[in-house]
């Protein structure tokens, strides 16, 4: 089969096309033909071995691994003998971090791993992008004990996770106020913020307003910027580690002050997730933003376009062309 694998850690460059042994099963495994896949800020990570610490999960010399990709959608095309859940023909979706293998014509899962049946009105490329940003918005608002009423700040409004994190925030019933740039303030709105801020014309740790949470979706700011707009008892969460790793340190810390305090969300990869989001897919609840798609052959491309930090949302790797998906 057809797959985007890399033998060392770097730039994008060391990605290319090659022709790989199809994955083989075990009984209770289920063979999916990829329809479509993304380039994400995980795969730029564990592609380029980034940071170093990585390698420990990776492979310290080279990668253990050497097809990436984490989303992906299509169509079971064989089942083992063991599995119940799923069926020859079924359009699925799923999440596959730590054995990676989406940018490829096939993958192999277990039945009972992180994946679902796609929703019934979409498409494998809009489907695709659904799981990775959905994910770590549903950690963030499960850490931050999001509650209808409350008011939320999401910084980086236009990511994966930023636009999937305000449209999850307002089926809660929160108020939502979304950072971003001037060029994207008409899409930010299109997904339900309350209220939006121009990073471009303000400083947006000056807002006047003060939150429940703040969620840092791009992991570029800091609990000590942000301080000061939380409330009593405000919770400050980041998708990134931060310097010196403190936001996984300043969740031990902050509560001993019984104040504004830091929260890290860890996600959770399973079933009950890819129906969660199945269903907000389906009731129109979330949608993932698509900014650019690419076919495998030029996957290059996408890892160049995302490593930009220019993104909107999703970029998704077409994998079999729609044509040729009928």
């Amino acid at each position: 089969m057809k797959a985007a694998v890399h033998s060392r850690y770097g730039p994008p460059s060391v990605v290319r096309i090659a022709e790989v042994d199809k994955p083989s099963g075990g009984e209770r495994d289920v063979l999916v033909r990829v329809h479509a896949t993304t380039v994400n800020r995980t795969d730029c990570a564990y592609r380029a071995a980034r940071p170093f610490f990585m390698r420990a999960l990776t492979g310290l010399a080279r990668p253990r691994r050497a097809v990436l990709g984490t989303e992906y959608a299509g169509v079971v095309e064989a089942v083992g003998s063991g599995v119940t859940s799923f069926s020859v023909g079924d359009r699925v979706f799923g999440y596959n971090e730590g054995k990676f293998g989406t940018h490829a014509e096939y993958l192999s899962v277990p039945q009972d791993g992180p994946l679902a049946t796609m929703p019934a009105a979409m498409t494998f490329e809009e489907t695709a992008p659904g799981t990775e940003g959905a994910h770590y918005a549903m950690a963030f608002l499960s850490t931050a004990r999001v509650r209808a009423g409350q008011d939320v700040l999401v910084y980086g409004a236009t990511g994966a996770i930023g636009s999937a994190a305000v449209q999850l925030l307002k089926e809660r019933g929160a108020t939502v106020t979304a950072v971003c740039g001037t060029a994207h303030l008409e899409l930010v709105k299109g997904l339900g913020a309350d209220r939006i801020v121009d990073h471009t014309a303000q400083d947006f740790t000056r807002d006047e307003q003060s939150y429940d949470a703040v969620l840092d979706a791009v992991g570029k700011s800091t609990f000590r910027r942000c301080r000061r707009l939380l409330k009593p008892g405000g919770v400050y969460l980041s998708s990134e580690l931060g310097p010196g790793w403190q936001n996984v340190l300043l969740p031990i810390v902050t509560p001993l002050f019984r104040g504004r305090r830091v929260r890290f969300a860890y996600p959770r990869q399973n079933q009950q997730i890819m129906r969660e989001i199945r269903d907000l897919m389906e009731s129109g609840a979330f949608r993932p933003i698509i900014d650019r798609r690419y076919p495998l052959e030029r996957i290059v491309d996408a890892y160049e376009y995302v490593e930009t930090g220019r993104k909107i949302g999703n970029v998704v790797v077409t994998v079999v062309p729609h044509t040729a998906a009928h």
